[in-house]
């Protein structure tokens, strides 16, 4: 795809494309991944291969697809879960964006955004702290995850109307 010049070109769209990192499927194949400081590693639910994606790949990656609006790598956890496992992976997710927001900035041009993804799952004070974090890092916007992953509607709700009000 980066050959025809990024998916612009592939599919004939000429709006703003939105990319995401792979957070979700970090969750979402959890019985295929190890999730490492450095990196999430897949192993291939088609031949076995394994695939490490560190987030200056999904940068990376995101960039050669040619995203007008790229996403930080984030690991994203199914609810209910244990807060200690909340805020486990929201730290991570805070040094993996500073590590995509670093990427980032080298391969960059003008007119490209990425976004900082808000974790801290069903924990408002957990997703006060990243919120706080995130805009500390001055992304271009920034998105809300770890949400419709089995936590009840009205728990999903509160959290994304608590989240905007901390967000710019």
């Amino acid at each position: 795809i980066a050959a025809l010049g990024g998916l612009h070109k592939f599919m004939n769209w000429p709006l703003p494309i939105l990319t995401d990192s792979g957070g979700f499927q970090v969750m979402s194949l959890s019985d295929l991944r190890k999730v490492e400081e450095h990196a999430v590693t897949f192993r291939s639910h088609l031949d076995g291969a394994i695939i490490e994606l560190t987030p200056e790949r999904a940068i990376e990656i995101q960039m050669l697809l040619g995203a007008d609006i790229a996403m930080q790598l984030d690991e994203c956890l199914k609810l209910p879960a244990a807060r200690e496992d909340i805020a486990r992976a929201m730290q991570l997710s805070l040094r993996w964006a500073e590590r995509s927001k670093r990427a980032f900035a080298t391969g960059a041009t003008d007119g490209y955004a990425l976004f900082g993804i808000v974790q801290g799952g069903d924990d408002l004070s957990l997703r006060v702290e990243s919120a706080r974090a995130l805009t500390d890092m001055s992304f271009h916007g920034y998105a809300i995850g770890g949400l419709a992953v089995g936590e009840p509607q009205e728990v999903m709700l509160k959290i994304v109307a608590e989240t905007t009000s901390m967000l710019p």
